[in-house]
């Protein structure tokens, strides 16, 4: 489905200074930004623990997540111009002070990111790219894609993932255990589970509100 452009898109990435335009400057140092950036940064963020979504979308499920814990500082990344926008607008008329977006693509995160930087990730309805087998390396949780994640992210440190698609799911929980990952608090109906503090995505909402099933898991590295 084509994404509509929104002919406020150009000025916003132009002007809004939740957008990170060089995010390779800050591998190893996130708290650079944090520290530096005083449009929108508190000066004390630097120490605090850092927190990465891929594929944002248009940011309301990471926008609403850096609202209620701002000890925390989170990422978004996101490879279309005109649905991050969205996330980078929400940001601003918040006044949000720990977060900042990255446009971009999945591919180039060691890029940006050095070894045991990440506290979590966080991949949200991505494509389950369902129509051919050779597909599925780009799959986000392809085996490929998990050894990544494994490098940036601490030791113990999680994945947080849902989709509304079966298939995807059933070969996510495959690939985590066949990679060596720790699988806790998995939901074949998150809105029928017992867990609490879920937060969602724009799409989860329209799912749910069609009594589509939602599916959850959490993958630990050991």
């Amino acid at each position: 489905m084509r994404t509509r452009k929104k002919p406020w898109a150009k000025k916003e990435l132009e002007t809004n200074n939740y957008l990170i335009p060089n995010p390779r400057d800050y591998k190893n140092n996130w708290s650079k930004y944090f520290i530096s950036n005083n449009t929108n940064i508190l000066e004390d963020s630097g120490n605090k623990e850092l927190h990465l979504e891929i594929g944002c979308g248009k940011g309301s499920f990471i926008t609403k997540t850096a609202q209620i814990n701002p000890d925390i500082n989170y990422l978004a990344l996101e490879r279309e111009e005109q649905v991050i926008v969205s996330g980078m607008r929400q940001a601003k008329e918040l006044e949000l002070k720990n977060i900042g977006f990255i446009l971009s693509d999945v591919s180039q995160l060691q890029e940006y990111f050095g070894e045991a930087e990440l506290g979590r990730l966080y991949i949200n309805f991505c494509d389950p790219w369902p129509n051919k087998k050779k597909w599925a390396k780009r799959r986000l949780t392809h085996a490929n894609f998990l050894a990544v994640y494994k490098k940036l992210l601490k030791p113990g440190a999680g994945i947080f993932f849902k989709t509304d698609n079966t298939l995807l799911f059933e070969f996510s929980l495959n690939s985590f255990a066949d990679n060596g990952w720790r699988l806790r608090n998995i939901s074949l109906d998150l809105a029928k589970s017992p867990y609490e503090g879920n937060i969602q995505t724009e799409y989860e909402e329209k799912f749910s509100s069609k009594g589509m099933s939602i599916y959850r898991l959490e993958a630990y590295t050991l």
